[in-house]
């Protein structure tokens, strides 16, 4: 069972988006697998590794954590990941 679940809505291209988002885990030495239909990454962030997949769905991501440390909260990954490493703007 995921420790985290949540939706991420973009607009564009899905390659785009998930070229940029490889590309931002991979600056931080992390790992990215997949295509545009589904994938896995791990990323360590302050010591801590964070990990998780998606599924596309439409124009969402569906992110499931499976991996974070107890104290991080799933909000806390949410806003890093639309923010820092799926957006689309």
């Amino acid at each position: 069972m995921p420790e985290c679940q949540f939706n991420i809505p973009f607009t564009g291209e899905t390659t785009e988006l998930l070229n940029r988002a490889k590309a931002a885990i991979e600056k931080k030495e992390g790992n990215f697998t997949g295509d545009d239909q589904e994938g896995k990454f791990d990323i360590t962030l302050m010591g801590m590794t964070v990990a998780g997949s998606y599924v596309v769905a439409g124009k969402e991501l569906q992110v499931s954590i499976d991996s974070k440390p107890f104290f991080v909260p799933c909000d806390a990954i949410e806003s890093y990941l639309k923010g820092k490493l799926f957006e689309n703007n």
